[in-house]
């Protein structure tokens, strides 16, 4: 294997969003730095807020709404089908609590 071609893999503190930390090893920054992010999986929509929120601002929907008016009622009707796949899901998470 060929020496010095590799890049530097040490230990580094990553902080969330909500001020936990935990240490890992990376090959980003310098031995012992920190990380502060700034989306995590406490505050992105992916997660915090299920598909619902993804779907509404996503591609599928900006391509649904670009060509709504052009006949292409199958990408409107997928779009449909996942919303409200996405709407029983949340009435059923709902329903458990």
């Amino acid at each position: 294997m060929k020496e010095n071609i590799h890049p530097d893999y040490h230990e580094i503190k990553v902080i969330m969003t909500d001020g936990t930390e935990f240490t890992t090893r990376s090959c980003w920054g310098k031995p012992g730095e920190t990380m502060r992010l700034d989306i995590d999986p406490l505050n992105h929509p992916a997660w915090t807020g299920g598909t619902a929120k993804v779907l509404e601002k996503g591609r599928l929907a900006k391509f649904g709404n670009k060509y709504a008016g052009l006949g292409v009622a199958a990408a409107g009707s997928a779009n449909e089908a996942i919303q409200k796949g996405a709407e029983a899901k949340k009435d059923k998470e709902a329903a458990k609590k």
